[in-house]
């Protein structure tokens, strides 16, 4: 790996946060500054800390950390899509839910991978 950017995990982080800006910016004005700002700001938080954690991968234990703070901003996205998804069930955003569901889990794998595997 040359960069944070072969990181599968990374990719698609990057694509689902872009994802959920737009979505977030058809939510009614009043809520862009309440449940838009907080979704997008998780949505971006999961992608940087695998950045960040990418540039201490030096450090095996602040790489595995940032990870860990990635997969949380992600649980954190999941649950914001989960509320606007009651409350304006109009945006669907069903299919981001479920695209998180299985960045989860390859997340997951990655952490355990660094845990076991990485040098």
């Amino acid at each position: 790996m040359k960069s944070f950017r072969d990181l599968d995990v990374y990719n698609l982080a990057c694509d689902y946060a872009l994802e959920v800006h737009h979505i977030s910016l058809k939510l009614p004005k009043f809520e862009l500054y309440e449940q838009g700002s907080q979704v997008r700001r998780s949505s971006k938080s999961v992608k940087d800390n695998i950045v960040e954690g990418y540039g201490r991968r030096r450090f095996k234990m602040d790489f595995i950390k940032f990870l860990v703070y990635a997969h949380a901003s992600l649980l954190e996205c999941l649950s914001q899509l989960e509320m606007i998804q009651k409350i304006y069930p109009e945006l669907e955003v069903d299919h981001l839910s479920a695209k998180y569901d299985v960045l989860g889990a390859k997340l997951f794998k990655f952490i355990i991978y660094v845990e076991k595997e990485w040098k």
